[in-house]
């Protein structure tokens, strides 16, 4: 009898290899995750495991899923096993575009613009496993009970969060041999980008004749699955109308449904081989016009007896976000460009420049009010001042970015800088670790009107949304609720932080509505460090509300 080897990759940290007939129905053991990619077999009999994670399976389609699916996950989906697992018939088809959005079964399938491949599944017949072979252990085996292992879920580089589109040339203009080069040198930077679920989501559109939508954010998080999506993207030819796709990517790419996610930089990344062959700069208007950040990567510039074919020769400059040179970039070809991938990778991480997208880190005033009273004592106020700093080191601080300002408050206020006076992170950050402790009384009330006045009083036509942040460790002598309700009026939101003896009264009155989410109190001062990411999140939820 006919037979062949095939590895199969157990949980748990086993592998086995078996030998079956492929005209028998005894079914091949398979993971939670196996695709229909890992299947090379117009039809195959598979047994799926039991107890696999609803949540985690990877499903695109309904009915007739891309091959990038897993196999259990559409079982599941189509309602032929349910998660105790089962046989299942799996038929290969061809590709095919639009594969649809359904949930099903406990299962939400995503949307996939197009595929090369597809299959779809049907009740499989049980059977007998014949296997052949052993058993190879490729991890040590636990001792006592065996615990059951889960697939790791890839957050990716939480500290490059972006929305990106990588516009690629398919033109005539670029050939299909440097295409090629060129999807390599993208799958390379996408890689070093750390994808994930809480870091970077990319999706591709490709340039010719007609713009081409190859995927979206959404249809994939991790750098595995988008490396695969890049390589299938075949090569279309036509005109390079680069300013056509740009405009195309710009008004139907980055909508909620395609995976965009809100107060997060929305970027598109151009490539372009030589030069487009229609108008880019209204393309880049637009661009602009959506909150989009336009980076251009130029390769192989025009030779002299080339430069009368170009429309404009300042094209690039015309349509970058911002024409202060950290929007362009330039390769001199295909070959040898893996240098060139981490200085890209660099640039869209490199959130606070990213001007023309309006987020809660680079549209926000934040000034705050630091009580300096003698019940706070010098090592209390140094943790006070990391506290500041801590939420302050978050934000995208420019000169057309995030502003921050500091009031130190007794009986008596001193600014101790306003929103103008640094557009630095790193200098926000220095004079705060240099503020001198006043010590005194606590008037919180006057303090909070002195704020009003002279630090958001001169801010009054920023863009920026205003936030006061107040740090109290007692209670007020004076009156709070007056002036709070006087800073609320005049579009200012409050953040109240109460410490050690400040009454929670004091704190509910200052803080801006819904008083739960926007006052905080905690007993000690080393428990400011936890409140730190919820003011964060609060400033965060409530630009966003203000934007809608």
């Amino acid at each position: 009898m006919w037979a062949s080897w095939i590895p199969v990759l157990c949980l748990g940290g086993y592998a086995m290899v078996i030998t079956f007939s492929p005209f028998s129905s005894v079914p091949i053991a398979i993971t939670c995750f196996t695709r229909g990619l890992d299947i090379r077999k117009e039809k195959a009999d598979v047994l799926c495991p039991g107890g696999c994670p609803l949540e985690e399976f990877s499903v695109f389609g309904h009915v007739v899923y891309a091959s990038v699916s897993s196999i259990c996950g559409a079982a599941v989906h189509r309602g032929v096993i349910g998660n105790s697992g089962g046989p299942v018939r799996i038929y290969s088809l061809p590709g095919r575009e639009n594969y649809s959005s359904v949930v099903a079964n406990g299962i939400q399938s995503q949307t996939l613009s197009r595929w090369s491949t597809s299959f779809t599944v049907t009740k499989g017949k049980s059977g007998t496993q014949e296997a052949t072979g052993q058993a190879v252990s490729t991890a040590h085996p636990a001792t006592g009970k065996r615990l059951k292992k889960t697939p790791e879920k890839k957050t990716g580089n939480k500290d490059c969060k972006a929305d990106i589109a990588f516009l690629i040339d398919g033109s005539f203009n670029i050939g299909q041999r440097r295409f090629n080069l060129q999807k390599n040198f993208v799958g390379k930077v996408a890689l070093m980008l750390g994808i994930g679920t809480e870091g970077p989501h990319v999706g591709l559109v490709q340039a010719s004749e007609h713009p081409k939508i190859e995927f979206y954010l959404n249809n994939f998080t991790s750098a595995k699955d988008v490396l695969f999506a890049i390589k299938e993207v075949g090569f279309r030819g036509g005109n390079s109308n680069t300013g056509k796709a740009l405009k195309h990517t710009a008004q139907k790419f980055f909508t909620a449904d395609t995976g965009v996610r809100k107060g997060i930089p929305k970027v598109v990344v151009v490539f372009i081989d030589g030069w487009p062959s229609d108008d880019i700069e209204e393309a880049g208007i637009v661009a602009r016009e959506f909150g989009v950040n336009v980076f251009i990567v130029s390769v192989a510039k025009p030779i002299p007896e080339e430069l009368g074919m170009v429309q404009d020769v300042a094209f690039v400059d015309k349509a970058v976000c911002r024409n202060n040179g950290f929007f362009s970039y330039h390769m001199p070809n295909w070959f040898g460009t893996t240098k060139y991938v981490k200085p890209l990778v660099q640039k869209l991480c490199t959130h606070e420049q990213m001007m023309c997208s309006k987020t809660c880190y680079n549209s926000v005033n934040i000034a705050f009010l630091i009580d300096g009273s003698s019940s706070v004592g010098e090592s209390n106020f140094r943790l006070m001042l990391e506290f500041v700093s801590n939420i302050a080191k978050t934000f995208e601080i420019s000169d057309i970015g995030a502003k921050i300002a500091a009031v130190q408050f007794t009986y008596d206020q001193r600014r101790e800088f306003s929103f103008t006076d640094y557009s630095t992170k790193e200098n926000v950050l220095a004079v705060i670790r240099n503020i001198r402790y006043m010590s005194g009384g606590t008037a919180t009330g006057d303090a909070i009107s002195f704020t009003v006045r002279n630090v958001f009083g001169p801010m009054r036509d920023s863009p920026n949304k205003n936030f006061l942040v107040i740090v109290t460790d007692g209670q007020s002598y004076d009156d709070v609720r007056g002036p709070a309700a006087a800073a609320h009026d005049a579009g200012i939101t409050i953040f109240s932080v109460g410490v050690a003896w400040a009454p929670l009264d004091d704190l509910k009155d200052m803080a801006s509505k819904p008083k739960e989410s926007h006052a905080f109190f905690t007993r000690e001062f080393t428990g400011l460090e936890p409140i730190v990411s919820d003011v964060i999140r609060g400033i965060c939820r409530d630009f966003l509300e203000s934007q809608q």
